[in-house]
């Protein structure tokens, strides 16, 4: 898989990232397609290669099942490496590689150019109203985000009030 992974990359074909019994992983192409035909919330992980909390997220969090279940379910998910050198298109705008810091300009607008890996990236149904999180999310910090905005509690409860409340059912 990741010989595939890596030779995709070489050849600027977009790249399937689908994982069986896992999250699926869906590109940027494949996200704003299905955005069209049925609106859904977007989760996007940004990472690198090089990365060490990128690997145990990868490892911990995103290998849980009802992580696993809970994203599938509820929204688009895009498992993004910041140093892609790959052209994307997003929101009919193009974005490659800024050779400077060998970051992809789509993940350092994402991140508000703040560059922190890994950050989680939440968007609303159409990919409105961009929400950057930085930084590891361990299974009990991840359910209580995904909850906050799968439920649109974010649209109307300030995120302090809904984490004194909040009750994990995982």
């Amino acid at each position: 898989m990741l010989a595939l992974a890596v030779n995709a990359q070489k050849s600027g074909k977009p790249i399937k990232q689908k994982k069986i019994n896992g999250i699926q992983w869906l590109s940027f192409e494949e996200a704003q397609a299905k955005m069209k035909e049925n609106p859904k919330k977007v989760f996007i992980d940004i990472y690198t290669d090089w990365c060490g909390w990128c690997k145990v997220m990868d490892k911990k969090t995103f290998s849980n099942q009802k992580v696993i279940n809970y994203i599938n379910e509820n929204f688009y998910a895009i498992h993004f490496d910041a140093e892609t050198a790959d052209s994307i298109l997003f929101k009919d705008k193009k974005y490659g590689r800024i050779e400077k810091s060998k970051v992809n300009a789509l993940a350092a607008e994402l991140m508000q150019n703040e560059l922190s890996y890994p950050t989680t990236i939440f968007f609303d149904e159409l990919f409105v109203n961009p929400m950057p999180l930085p930084g590891y999310l361990d299974v009990p910090t991840i359910e209580m985000m995904l909850t906050y905005i799968a439920t649109n509690q974010h649209k109307t409860v300030r995120f302090d009030k809904f984490k004194k409340s909040f009750k994990s059912s995982w």
